[in-house]
């Protein structure tokens, strides 16, 4: 029998004065059973961040320590550097659900291998990250959802690094829909393979940029807008209606004990 070599997986975090929160997000990778590059994208911290990321110094952690021009040009600062067939997210002050979450999707890369992958995520209190504020489960996936305001929950968003490379990274000019247009682009318009692990794989502290306030919210609904242009494809009239409403029932449904086990 032939043993294939392990797909080697970066996990990128992005981080700017979050000194309270980057502690237990450098465990969490520290804690998975399978091996990480994790690169840690600091936008020049001032706060005692930086002296918290020098205590963890490992062979596997890769700081880069500079002025940037936001969270997705971080990102993609932190795409160029990943050395690793797969890459995902955790940000700052976001945690995994658990210590074999890498390890399930390592596996799905491995027998399906698919182009991307993705997974549940959990919103929790920003000092509480045991008390569920929302509860994000994904649903499989379906090209055509998009067009109903659905969306993969981008925390828990793996991309093959090769896929960066043919269809490019985030694009700075759509602020908070950053994400939004990648994952346009790359599961609509290129048509790359995706698969669901129905799985929680992220608890994501409240507190997201888009949705502080109904200004943001309106300019994340124009940027939506923006996302589709710029790919040449056309949402449904309701599209984007749809995509905010969606997140209502999210504040309802709670996870089952059984599923925060697994």
């Amino acid at each position: 029998m032939v043993t294939l070599p392990m797909l080697k997986i970066s996990i990128i975090t992005v981080v700017f004065n979050s000194v309270n929160t980057i502690e237990p997000c450098i465990n969490s990778v520290l804690n998975q059973t399978y091996p990480l590059e994790h690169i840690i994208i600091d936008g020049g911290s001032t706060d005692g961040t930086l002296d918290v990321i020098n205590q963890y110094s490992t062979d596997n952690l890769k700081l880069i320590s500079e002025p940037d021009e936001g969270m997705y040009d971080a990102l993609n600062k932190g795409i160029d550097a990943a050395s690793g067939d797969i890459i995902g997210i955790l940000h700052a002050d976001d945690i995994f659900e658990n210590n074999e979450v890498i390890s399930k999707v390592a596996r799905v890369f491995e027998i399906k291998n698919p182009d991307t992958c993705y997974g549940d995520l959990l919103y929790v209190d920003h000092n509480d990250t045991n008390k569920i504020i929302r509860y994000w489960q994904s649903g499989s996936f379906k090209k055509n959802k998009f067009l109903w305001g659905w969306m993969p929950p981008h925390p828990t968003f793996f991309v093959k690094k090769m896929v960066y490379k043919k269809f490019g990274g985030f694009n700075l000019s759509l602020g908070s829909a950053a994400d939004y247009e990648l994952m346009l682009r790359l599961l609509v318009k290129n048509k790359c393979s995706c698969a669901y692990l129905p799985k929680i794989i992220t608890r994501m502290r409240v507190g997201g940029v888009s949705n502080a306030s109904l200004k943001n919210r309106l300019k994340a609904n124009i940027n939506d807008r923006k996302a589709w242009e710029v790919n040449n494809i056309r949402p449904y009239p309701w599209t984007l209606y749809f995509k905010p409403l969606r997140k209502i029932k999210q504040y309802f449904i709670k996870p089952s004990t059984n599923t925060l086990k697994k």
